[in-house]
Parts: C-alpha cells; structure tokens; sequence
C-alpha cells in the first residue's frame, strides 16, 4: 500500500519531464516565431483526441467548470508562458514559474483549507532556487510584460491545479475525460487569438508534422493526463513541487542533444532543485478529496451535505397500554382503563355496565 503514492508520484513525475522537451522539440523541429499556433497544435488535437477515447461530455454545472479549467490550465497558459519566454532572457521564465509551488500552497490554505507547513514553503524556496541556479544567466535589463506574463502564466496553472483539486471529477468520469474537456476547451479559446494574432497556419514539412504529433500526443495528451490523475490521488503542493522537473529536463536535453554546457553551478542547483523535488513527495499525507459531484436521474447534480440526525433505537417495551399501545419501560401507564359498557334493547351503549373481565 505504501508504494502506491510513490508509483503515482513517479508516473505524475513523467508529465513536467515530458514538457521539459518542449524547447528542444520547438526549436528544432517547429517553424519559428509562431507560439500560439503551436499551443493550439498541442492542445485542440490533444483534447478531440482524448473526448474520442472516453466518449463522455461534461453535464450540467460541469460546461462551465470545465471552460474554467481548460482556460487556466491550457488556454491562458500555454500563450502566457510563450509570451514570457520570448521577452525574457536567460530563462528567467522558468525561474518565475518555479515559484508555483509556493502560489499553490497560499491557495491550498484558501481554497482547500490545507494549513501551510514550514516543510512545503522551504521546500518551495529552494526548488525555486536550484532552478534559478540552473537557467538564469547574466543579462540586462527585464522586460516588464515578459515578467507580469511570467507571473500570470504560473499564477495561472497555478490556480487551475488548486481549482482541479477541490472540484474533484463527477461520479463515473476519469481523469481521461477531464483531461480532453480542459484540452479541448483551451484550444478552442487559444484558437482566435492564433488566429488574429499569427494570421493563417504556415507551411508544414514532415519534420514540423512530427514535432507537432509528438508535441499533441506525447507532450500533451499523455502528459496532462498523467498530471491531472496525479492530482486527483496526491496533493496539490505535492503534484505543483515535481514542476521543476521540467527546467531541469530541459537543461539535460540541451547539454545532451544541443550540446549545451553544464557549469558546476548548474549541476548544484539541479541537485537541489531535484533534492527538493524528492523531499517534497516523502512523509506528506495526501488528504482524501470528497467527492463533489453524484449522478442522480442521469444527470450530474451537486451533492447536497445531509444533516446528520441522531440515531435512536428502538424504545424497551416495559408494558402495555389498556389500548394495545407499548409503553417503554419507566415510563408509567397513566391511561385509565375504560368503563364497561353495556347494550340496551335499543342497540345504544349505555357506559359503565359491561364488565372487564
């Protein structure tokens, strides 16, 4: 039993690693200078993908949550966290977005009602600050959108992990199908904006038709669907501190494929960074999470928290009544018996002539 939360932190794990690719695949394979058509090419075929696979839509309060979701988690993010890359330098973006755990913690103590521990928040800071050991290089000046983009774009994941977390799923539905409504949803919203934005989809080669088929399939569908049934099963503070895996995949693969260096700065902020990352997931209890949501009539109703009344057992019966009523025991017979009655030739009952015996 105690291996199953370390199975599903180790299959979570895979989710930020899997995006930790994503440069490396971007950068080599993808036409340049075109990051919102490219989160829409990771997300819409993603979900449709995903909505085909399980065969189930979102019912009733379920539409609206799951637009919620979809925007925070994919359709908000995914051109927040490009904007940021392109406007900032030195990978100051994933040193902003490795402050996620500490924004997930804040909301667990609001949203969740999880009280934060000294544990979470240290473990928090120095993950965010192997990972800044590891990208962040000299440059000049920041750029003011590229850094309220960085934040909003982690604030924003940030935000639908906690959301994901304390709406749970509807009875009957997988993370397979929650993952495709959020993906799909986010497409769709990134959609007019790539389009207004970039103008018409460019020319695809076969080697950008693979990028983008790995980027949609493993990157994303796969991955986000490991992340949010990571979700449902650890907590939040737990799934947003394997985050860093991503920055930290991404320098391996550029030293390895790139041939990018690694200094002996960067090594020791990976080893803290992923030090922390371990940390985070060893001795924290995973609070169960209600289920919220309940199938009633065929449709998905909210669960109504019954008033819990108290059970009463059945009273001793000590006695019983003239009348045939059982009466508990000590509590005394006041009822009088009834007079007898007697029958006139007239057929009236004349009371107080008829024997009880």
């Amino acid at each position: 039993m105690a291996s199953r939360p370390v199975l599903t932190a180790a299959l979570t794990a895979l989710a930020p690693i899997s995006w930790g690719t994503t440069y490396a695949v971007t950068t080599q394979f993808l036409p340049p200078d075109r990051p919102l058509f490219t989160g829409l090419m990771r997300a819409l075929p993603a979900g449709l993908v995903l909505l085909a696979l399980a065969r189930v839509l979102p019912r009733g309060a379920w539409w609206w949550k799951a637009t919620v979701l979809g925007a925070l988690n994919i359709g908000a993010f995914f051109p927040l966290l490009f904007l940021s890359a392109y406007r900032l330098p030195g990978g100051m973006a994933a040193v902003v977005g490795s402050v996620g755990p500490l924004i997930v913690v804040g909301l667990s103590a609001l949203l969740l009602g999880q009280r934060p521990t000294v544990r979470s928040v240290l473990t928090g800071a120095v993950a965010a600050f192997g990972v800044s050991l590891v990208v962040l290089k000299a440059a000049g000046a920041l750029d003011p959108v590229g850094v309220l983009a960085a934040l909003a774009s982690t604030a924003s994941m940030s935000t639908g992990t906690v959301l994901t977390k304390r709406w749970g799923r509807p009875d009957g539905v997988g993370p397979l199908a929650l993952t495709g409504w959020q993906l799909t949803a986010g497409g769709l919203l990134i959609a007019p904006v790539a389009l207004l934005v970039e103008g018409a989809p460019p020319a695809l080669d076969g080697r950008a038709v693979g990028g983008y088929l790995y980027l949609a399939l493993a990157n994303t569908a796969i991955a986000y669907w490991l992340w949010f049934r990571g979700i449902g099963r650890l907590s939040a503070t737990q799934v947003t501190l394997l985050g860093p895996l991503s920055p930290l995949t991404a320098a391996v693969v550029g030293w390895a494929a790139l041939g990018q260096a690694l200094t002996a700065v960067q090594v020791a902020g990976m080893a803290l960074a992923f030090g922390a990352t371990v940390f985070g997931q060893i001795g924290t209890r995973t609070p169960p999470v209600p289920v919220r949501e309940v199938a009633s009539r065929g449709n998905v109703v909210t669960q109504r928290r019954r008033r819990s009344w108290p059970k009463t057992s059945a009273p001793v019966v000590a006695s019983r009544s003239p009348h045939g009523r059982a009466v508990p025991a000590g509590v005394p017979c006041t009822v009088p018996r009834p007079a007898g009655r007697r029958h006139t030739g007239s057929g009236r009952v004349v009371p107080g002539s008829e024997s009880t015996g």
